[in-house]
């Protein structure tokens, strides 16, 4: 499961133009992509759009790590709170005019405090003022709070995707009811992917409530299974050594944030993240 697939990281470059990584690469990543897939990548990271996006590329590893997702042209793909739409400009362009992508944002109902509830309030009608800016063509979008997804939407959705904000769902209260909410929308078969900044195994109870932005692995794994998930894989391709994963302010420490304004901080890069990939279970 974790054998390093540097053949499929070598594809990987030759296809996207971005050096490959072989050192955190492991199998699976490029197993379930044809060379039409390839292709939709190549294109997708290649959009004008993402000029600004680009710097970021060699710390997110999105080829490899949608490919590790099983994520494929046609697909309907929800992205859970997607934020400055880092991943949007990818999916979108990736997913072509057959697929559909779908951005979910948390509902503030179940925020077990006025702050987060508020933020996650406004996250809705800020993606969808920001998106049309970004001159997107492929899937078609929309985007919803949780609460307010459509009925038929259940049971129609490929994969759903978690980026960087699991600990946001752990210290706010929601994990629960976004997690089922998300396992609903998910076909028989759908398959549930998360990225993660990951703290290290002997962390702290106090460093991996969620505030510090790192959570433990196994909690992850522990916490997404007892949703009536099953694990399928891992995944070391964004995994990142360097990272010591101790910071006092958290990860906002780190690029692209860089929160302490520390420039050595700069040659860690991104965070050190786990890359899962679960199946609805029956």
């Amino acid at each position: 499961m974790r054998t390093p697939l540097i053949a499929a990281a070598a594809l990987v470059s030759l296809a996207t133009g971005y050096p490959a990584a072989a050192d955190h690469h492991t199998a699976g990543e490029m197993s379930h992509h044809n060379h039409a897939a390839m292709q939709a990548m190549e294109s997708a990271l290649s959009e004008a759009n993402r000029s600004e996006d680009r710097t970021r590329d060699a710390y997110r590893h999105p080829a490899e790590t949608l490919a590790f997702f099983q994520v494929e042209p046609g697909m309907t793909v929800v992205d859970y709170m997607p934020a400055g739409g880092w991943y949007t400009r990818v999916l979108v362009p990736y997913l072509g005019s057959e697929g559909r992508y779908v951005g979910i944002m948390p509902d503030p109902a179940n925020a077990d405090n006025p702050r987060m509830a508020e933020y996650f309030g406004g996250l809705p009608g800020g993606f969808s003022e920001s998106y049309p800016g970004w001159n997107l063509t492929g899937a078609p979008i929309s985007g919803y709070a949780s609460g307010e997804v459509p009925e038929d939407m259940a049971g129609t959705v490929d994969r759903a995707l978690i980026f960087r904000e699991m600990h946001n769902l752990h210290r706010s209260g929601v994990l629960h009811a976004e997690l089922t909410r998300l396992r609903s929308m998910l076909k028989d078969d759908g398959m549930l992917g998360i990225v993660q900044h990951r703290a290290k195994e002997n962390a702290p109870a106090s460093y991996t409530d969620g505030s510090k932005g790192y959570l433990r692995q196994k909690d992850v794994i522990a916490l997404v299974e007892a949703h009536g998930f099953e694990l399928v894989d891992t995944s070391e391709v964004n995994a990142n050594p360097k990272d010591t994963a101790n910071w006092e302010n958290g990860v906002w420490e780190l690029p692209p944030s860089l929160g302490s304004k520390r420039e050595e901080l700069k040659q860690i890069g991104e965070s050190d993240r786990m890359t899962l990939l679960f199946r609805k279970r029956a």
